[in-house]
């Protein structure tokens, strides 16, 4: 369990958008990562102003905090992205 920051989106708010987020990824296997935990830590820049880079360590990795990110920032034919629509 890690610390909560201010960046932190309660899961309750985060159980409305799981299903967006989750209809981007192919779902080949079992997911290794908590998606909350992921979204959480692309929020945390964005709140923080620190470099993607620079996540405190108890968030997942930042390559895979930036593989989703990157994945959920593709526009889709219709040229909208996931997270525009959360």
């Amino acid at each position: 369990m890690r610390q909560p920051y201010a960046s932190d989106i309660s899961r309750e708010k985060f159980e409305d958008i799981c299903p967006l987020l989750q209809s981007v990824r192919k779902r080949t296997r079992s997911p290794k990562v908590d998606l909350h935990e992921v979204f959480c830590a692309a929020l945390y820049p964005l709140r923080s102003g620190c470099q993607g880079r620079m996540l405190p360590r108890d968030f997942p990795k930042w390559r895979t905090v930036h593989s989703h990110f990157a994945k959920w920032s593709e526009p889709n034919q219709d040229g909208i992205n996931v997270l525009d629509h959360t």
